[in-house]
Formats: structure tokens, C-alpha cells, sequence
């Protein structure tokens, strides 16, 4: 049977500052309505006799990916959290025993969670061909044919005919230069390397025993002590901290003698900066792409994207990139955005968040929105799911003030327990253990005064909690 496996480790700085650490791009709806996670998903989902989607992600991105599928109605196969990353070899290798200890004769399909495909119709078509091969001992990657000199991406050279579409790969390029670029394209034997593929799952870890020994041994002693946690795996740190870090590509692919590669031509793109979401979006006829409130003047081949809180303006510019959220806008030339990460960078040395967080961040049980700071006080808008509720807790640097806006909060103060109702407010004073609940059927929300010499998100001591976070 053919299992699915999404690769969802990304950490989000190349699409700053839309994407950031705790929301990296393949969570955000970059082209639509549904995040590029969602749309790996469900084009997983349509493919013939396809199994429930393995993902593996970090423990951070867990109830995201958990609600996003819910979002979307699929079935998991499986949520595998990395304790720690360690590229994309031993992460397969998880999901290679995931899935051997209910199907042994398992093919994988291996996808990045953040890459785009337009036409779904030619990759299943090109995941049907990698599939025979794979019956046949081959370890499968899909080469984009390019139609373009790209040097942001590895090339694989194609060699002799396997039949099926296939052919046998004769070597692996690292990223060239422009001209080296525009000779690949020229000879048509070279396709980019897309990071997708399939494979036996037995074949993937006998490779790995012969190439990568180190790698399988850390996997399966790591799987091995896991537990299951929830609708998660939680896979064992120490064990996994102890493999080497390696791509499938240096670990694999590169040493074997089976390795194989289909071209497929699908709209495909790994988003891999801002100038290339402008390369593949829908552009009007002066070549701009707009989201949210723009009204532009005398603008050309330009990327403008507007945050739902104020509108943006642009006059006599071109060829640029302009993003807005809620606490940063990032203005920059389209042919300078791999930059992005310097900022990212500066923001890191200067210890400032905005790298990390946005101003909204989401839990597993709704969202908070801080809406105002100052230097003894934090204003935020709590948003909690209908029958979710906040951990048993308690601070020991600040109290608060609760007041509901909409909805019925069910409140745990120290002995007290009462319900909260629309335009009702409540005290809680510094250290007592307190508790929100929604036992509702709509969210609840309130906005929430912080007050206290430290504000920190990590003056939170949790008692208990039913996410596991305690």
C-alpha cells in the first residue's frame, strides 16, 4: 500500500514576516484558501489506494498540524514529533518503521510539507510510474523538468532508460551558476531536484544499513522508546539527539546504485522566497499580485500583500515586494528577498521576538492577540475553542484581570469555580491557581490585563493540563 509521509520541519524565515518560527509557511494559505500543509495533504489523499498521512514535525507545530487536518477532514496515519532536527534522512527513517509495523510491505511517498504543484493531474500520473519502479527495487526521486535557469536548486542528470518514465539517475548536481544553469536547461537532460520520493520502505532502511548504519541505528532505538502521547508520537530525544544529521540526498540517494528519477513537468515550486510566490500567483496585466487592501498607482511587477488591519498605498514603484502583518512590514526589492534571512538574523542577535512569534499566537486551545504593552502591564485577546480549555495554572510575577466579551467562561479561581458571562469580569490575584474553560458550543472570547514587573510567557507554572503540556 502506498503511505503518504509529509516532511513538516521547516522553520520559517525565508517568507519573513508572514512566516515565522512557531507558524512557518507550509501552516499559512499562501495561494488560497487552505495552507500549503493542507494542500500536500489532500493531494495525498486523491491518490489511488493511498493511506491516511504520516507526518512528521517538530513538538512545537503538533496541535497545528492536528487541527489542519481536522480542518480538511482527513485521517492521520500518524503524527511523529522530532525531539530535535536532523535533516530529512533520519526523519524518513521514522516514518519508515511507523508504517512497517502495520503494512511490511509499505511504499512510501515522501513530500515536503511546503511545496506548491498547479497541475495535480501530471504528478499522479508521475507518482504511478515511480510506483513500478519502486516495485522493482528502485529508490525513486521526481525531477522537475525546468524551464528556466534556476540556481537556487540542485539539478539530477538523467542516464539510461528504466521504462515506466524512469531513468536511472547518473548523478547529482549541487546548485549551480547562472551559466552552468542555462547550459542544464539547454542539454534537456537535467530536471531540478524537487525533494519528493518513493520508495519501498524496507529498500529505504536496507539502504540506510548499508550507507547511513549510524542513521537506522538512532531511528529504530528512538522509535523504539517513543510513546504515544494524544494523536501523537512522541519520539525518544536522547535516541534521536545521537543520530547524525543528513539529507536523504548525501545519506541515500548519492550512494546508491538503485537510485532512479522521473521527469514530471506539474507547476511545481518550493516557495522558496517571496519573488517566486510572485513568480507562480496570478498577476494582473502590469504584473502585480495583490492581497488584501491595496490601492495602487503607477505599479509594476510588484508583489503587495496587506495585513487585515490597515490598507496599503504604493505609488511609481516597481519590482518590489511589500508585506504587512500586524507587527512588521517588510519592504524590499523582489530580486533581493533571499536577504530576508539578514533580517531574521538581526532580529535573532538583538533578542526580540519578532522572528519567533506574531502577534497572534495560536494554542491548542484557541488563540491569544497582544494588543497592548507597556512597561508593568500587557493588554491580550483571549479566544477560547468551544469545549477547550486553558492548563491549571498559576504566575508568580504578575495577576490578572479577566473580562468576557462573548461566550461563557467557566473560571477556576484557588476554591472557586463560577461561570463568567458577557460583560462580567474577574480578578486573579498573584499566585493563585486559576483555570479558563469554554463548556460551550461557541468560542470565548475576553481580553485579558496583565499586570506585574514581568510579563513573560514562561511565568506560567502549569499543574495540569489535558494537552500535556504540565
Amino acid at each position: 500500500m502506498l503511505h503518504p509521509v509529509i516532511l513538516s520541519g521547516g522553520s520559517g524565515t525565508r517568507l519573513w514576516p508572514l512566516s515565522r518560527q512557531n507558524q512557518p509557511k507550509q501552516f499559512l494559505a499562501l495561494m488560497g484558501d487552505h495552507s500549503l500543509y493542507q494542500e500536500t495533504v489532500q493531494r495525498a489523499n486523491q491518490l489511488p489506494a493511498a493511506q491516511p498521512p504520516v507526518t512528521v514535525c517538530s513538538e512545537e507545530h503538533r496541535f497545528m498540524v492536528g487541527e489542519q487536518l481536522q480542518a480538511v477532514g482527513i485521517a492521520s496515519g500518524g503524527i511523529l514529533l522530532e525531539p530535535v532536527a536532523r535533516s530529512t534522512a533520519p526523519a524518513i527513517a521514522l516514518a519508515a518503521l511507523h508504517v512497517l509495523a502495520r503494512d511490511p510491505e509499505a511504499t512510501l511517498l515522501v513530500m515536503p510539507a511546503d511545496h506548491l504543484i498547479a497541475d495535480e493531474t501530471a504528478f499522479r500520473e508521475a507518482v504511478s510510474a515511480a510506483a513500478r519502479l519502486a516495485e522493482d527495487g528502485w529508490l525513486v526521486t521526481f525531477g522537475i523538468t525546468p524551464d528556466y535557469a534556476e540556481t537556487g536548486y540542485g539539478y539530477i542528470l538523467r542516464g539510461e532508460g528504466l521504462g515506466e518514465g524512469g531513468y536511472r539517475v547518473q548523478r547529482f548536481v549541487e546548485k549551480p551558476d547562472l551559466a552552468t544553469a542555462e547550459r542544464y536547461v539547454a542539454e534537456g537532460v537535467y530536471a531540478w531536484n524537487s525533494g519528493m520520493f518513493l520508495f519501498r520502505a524496507r529498500r529505504y532502511l536496507d539502504e540506510l544499513a548499508q550507507h547511513a548504519p549510524a542513521i537506522l541505528q538512532a531511528a529504530q532505538a528512538a522509535y523504539a522508546s517513543s510513546k504515544a502521547d494524544l494523536d501523537f508520537m512522541r519520539i525518544d530525544r536522547d535516541a534521536f539527539a545521537a543520530s547524525p544529521s543528513d539529507s536523504i540526498d548525501y545519506a541515500v540517494m548519492e550512494k546508491t546504485s538503485r537510485a532512479a528519477v522521473v521527469p514530471v513537468s506539474c507547476g511545481w515550486s518550493d516557495i522558496g522566497s517571496w519573488s517566486s510566490l510572485w513568480s507562480v500567483a496570478e498577476r494582473d496585466g502590469d504584473g502585480n499580485r495583490y492581497e488584501g487592501d491595496v490601492i495602487a498607482v503607477d505599479t509594476r511587477d510588484s508583489l503587495v500583500r496587506a495585513s487585515d488591519r490597515r490598507m496599503i498605498a504604493t505609488i511609481g514603484v516597481e519590482d518590489l515586494v511589500i508585506v504587512d502583518t500586524a507587527d512588521a512590514t517588510l519592504v524590499a526589492r523582489k530580486d533581493r528577498v533571499q536577504d530576508v534571512k539578514a533580517v531574521v538574523d538581526r532580529l535573532k542577535a538583538a533578542g526580540r521576538t519578532e522572528h519567533l512569534f506574531h502577534r497572534r499566537v495560536y494554542r491548542p486551545w484557541g488563540s491569544y492577540d497582544s494588543i497592548g504593552v507597556g512597561s508593568r502591564f500587557q493588554v491580550k485577546k483571549i479566544v477560547v475553542k468551544p469545549g477547550a480549555a486553558l492548563s491549571l495554572q498559576k504566575h508568580a510575577h504578575r495577576a490578572e484581570h479577566w473580562i468576557v466579551v462573548s461566550g461563557v467562561a467557566e473560571v477556576t479561581c484557588d476554591d472557586k469555580v463560577f461561570d463568567l458571562h458577557e460583560n462580567e469580569s474577574t480578578y486573579i490575584p498573584l499566585g493563585s491557581v486559576h483555570r479558563l474553560r469554554n463548556r460551550g458550543t461557541e468560542p470565548v472570547e475576553l481580553i485579558e490585563v496583565q499586570s506585574g514587573h514581568y510579563l513573560g510567557e514562561d511565568d506560567i507554572v502549569r499543574l495540569e493540563d489535558v494537552y500535556g503540556r504540565s
